[in-house]
């Protein structure tokens, strides 16, 4: 896939400017433009990295690609997994499916992290954007009081690289009037081919409808994600800094595999370590500069968590940064990116620390005992239901209200139940009617629809029982911020 045209000259001026092309940098990009919002994105790599690294895209994050024009072509290009079971040597612990959940995409998309970027970076490309590759960031100059008078915006000092200058994951930073640093970790699983001896009639046909596995046992976890192409991605526990060779990873396999698979490893297409840190920036805005995505939090892979919380930081990012500079919110607007965002990763990171603390135990009493637990809460009515919907990230939501079962402010609004509309916000009224779009609003007429709804641009509740009209709504808007 082609990654970028001819490179225009760095511009000197712009409203925002991102540090990194990773999927958040890519997300908040694209969303921007498809905003109108100017922008610049720089970063140090010459192009997409290739490997997996991320390799599973939630519905949750799907649900906002979808918004700016990216979810069907990426599903087209991955495999969708039904959903995931944790087996020991001799059984299946726990099995969980997406089927029903409550939304347009009931499956996590098995996709190697390359390909996401190269989609974002194609549809950036369309909206008339491009990624400025071969520069760094140096710093920025902080505004003082009285320079804040002549210029409101920092000045951003960036450089190009050297040719050798790279890095292996890309964490995001973006400034609002331009911005700060971007942190770069290593961290990629190993990727290879493998066949098992065995196959089952049809395996081919179900092939787009897989799931992945968790082996907990007593010498350590190896998680298999089937990637396109014939590729699986195994991440686990091991001694040692040497590339393994396809025989050390069957051999792994065999050793922590259920004993009923016999699994023949072909080829390693790539290998590489890396150190789960769990740190969570203690401010995701300091002045004019905003914490995206690895340069908020970082954290363990279990669960497949960090790159669809990083894409929902720039969601939430985009749309409030778009009715800063457009003029219809107040700049208060932007101090709820981080009132919103951080409590999300902070739990977050708690959440996959302790599922990788259980993953990873290494004593057989201890692990026996975790297994027996989970075939138990395996059968308990709604716990598999509970933990997929915890990492589809469809529970998320901002909202400060008791549960009544009436809508709440801040809750997540389904897709199905009122059609997302790009990054506009979204009047949904009750009836019948044709959708008519306006420049930051659209309206939905959603039939058996109780009451109306305002939907904002990331498809998060911002009001019900609101006005009917989109011009009394656009009056108002102000009255349905999340500042108040």
């Amino acid at each position: 896939m082609t990654t970028s045209p001819a490179i225009p000259a760095l511009p000197t001026r712009t409203d925002v400017l991102i540090v990194g092309a990773g999927p958040a940098g890519l997300t908040l990009a694209a969303s921007l433009a498809q905003l109108g919002v100017d922008h610049v994105l720089i970063d140090r790599d010459s192009g997409v990295r290739p490997g997996s690294k991320a390799a599973a895209v939630q519905p949750r994050a799907l649900e906002y690609l979808e918004r700016i024009g990216v979810a069907e072509r990426l599903i087209q290009a991955g495999d969708r997994g039904r959903g995931f079971r944790l087996h020991d040597r001799e059984r299946t612990l726990l099995s969980a499916s997406y089927d029903n959940l409550d939304t347009p995409y009931p499956y996590v998309l098995l996709v190697a992290q390359q390909t996401t970027e190269e989609h974002l970076t194609l549809r950036l490309h369309e909206l008339g954007g491009t990624v400025h590759r071969g520069h760094k960031f140096l710093g920025h100059s902080p505004t003082s009081p009285a320079s804040r008078q002549r210029s409101p915006a920092p000045t951003a000092r960036c450089a190009p690289c050297r040719p050798a200058t790279s890095s292996a994951a890309t964490a995001s930073t973006a400034a609002y009037g331009p911005p700060p640093a971007s942190a770069s970790r290593r961290r990629a699983p190993a990727t290879g081919r493998h066949r098992r001896r065995t196959s089952q009639p049809g395996q081919r046909r179900r092939r787009r409808r897989r799931g992945h596995h968790v082996l907990p046992v007593p010498q350590g976890n190896a998680p298999g994600v089937p990637l396109a192409g014939g590729q699986h991605r195994i991440v686990a526990p091991a001694p040692g800094t040497a590339t393994p060779t396809a025989a050390d990873v069957e051999q792994l396999l065999v050793d922590r595999g259920p004993r009923t698979d016999d699994v023949r490893v072909t080829e390693v297409v790539s290998a590489s370590t890396y150190r789960v840190q769990e740190r969570v920036a203690e401010r995701f805005r300091e002045g004019p500069v905003f914490l995206v995505g690895d340069a908020a939090h970082t954290h363990s892979p279990a669960g497949g968590q960090g790159m669809n919380t990083g894409i929902q930081d720039a969601g939430n990012l985009a749309w409030k940064l778009h009715a800063v500079l457009s003029g219809l919110a107040p700049t208060a607007l932007l101090d709820t990116y981080h009132r919103e965002r951080h409590p999300v990763a902070a739990d977050l990171v708690g959440f996959t620390s302790r599922f990788a603390k259980l993953a990873t135990l290494r004593s057989p009493a201890g692990s026996r005992l975790r297994n027996n637990v989970l075939a138990a809460a395996a059968s308990a009515p709604g716990f598999t239901d509970w933990i997929t919907t915890k990492l589809s990230q469809l529970d998320l939501g901002y909202t400060q209200e008791p549960d009544s079962g009436a809508p709440r402010v801040g809750q997540r609004v389904p897709p199905g139940s009122v059609p997302p509309a790009g990054l506009r916000w979204t009047l949904a009224v009750p009836g019948d009617g044709d959708p008519h779009d306006h420049d930051v609003l659209a309206v939905r007429h959603v039939r058996h629809l109780p009451a109306s709804l305002l939907v904002r641009p990331d498809g998060y509740l911002a009001g019900h029982s609101v006005p009917t009209t989109a011009a009394d709504v656009l009056d108002r808007l102000p009255d349905y911020l999340p500042t108040r």
